[in-house]
């Protein structure tokens, strides 16, 4: 069983021509519960970041208007993955087996990932990587 997790949260967008990520958080969750908390609260973060309430008293009168329907709805995408038993059932299982989980959306300017993964794994890995290296 994997006891503790690394989870990650990145925006990814072009600048310069050059594709570039903005880390939005960080959480080395000492359970696999936290680490799913902690995914659905990020998400649940970005899409409502993304998409407000328009009468939230934060924001000036006028402020908030709608995008096109071609654009990518990643704010819903996001909330109904926040929602969906199943995936999230899904995500635990990766997560207990030691796999890396990633689950990202896109509009038409940013891609949103959520990472998580077994701290346990990845120690796995590095050590079987340094016992398949040759010493110099």
């Amino acid at each position: 069983m994997h006891d503790e997790f690394l989870c990650h949260v990145t925006a990814y967008g072009i600048c310069g021509g050059q594709r570039v990520g903005v880390p939005l958080g960080t959480y080395r969750a000492p359970t696999l519960a936290l680490a799913l908390w902690w995914m659905r609260d990020r998400a649940s973060w970005i899409a409502e970041r993304l998409d407000p309430h328009p009468d939230n008293p934060l924001f000036p009168p006028n402020s908030i208007a709608p995008v096109a329907d071609t654009v990518p709805d990643v704010p819903s995408v996001l909330r109904a993955w926040c929602g969906d038993d199943r995936q999230q059932e899904r995500v635990a299982e990766e997560l207990a087996a030691g796999r890396l989980v990633r689950i990202a959306i896109s509009d038409d300017t940013t891609e949103y990932e959520l990472l998580a993964e077994s701290v346990d794994a990845l120690r796995m890995q590095r050590f079987a990587h340094a016992l398949s290296t040759p010493a110099a």
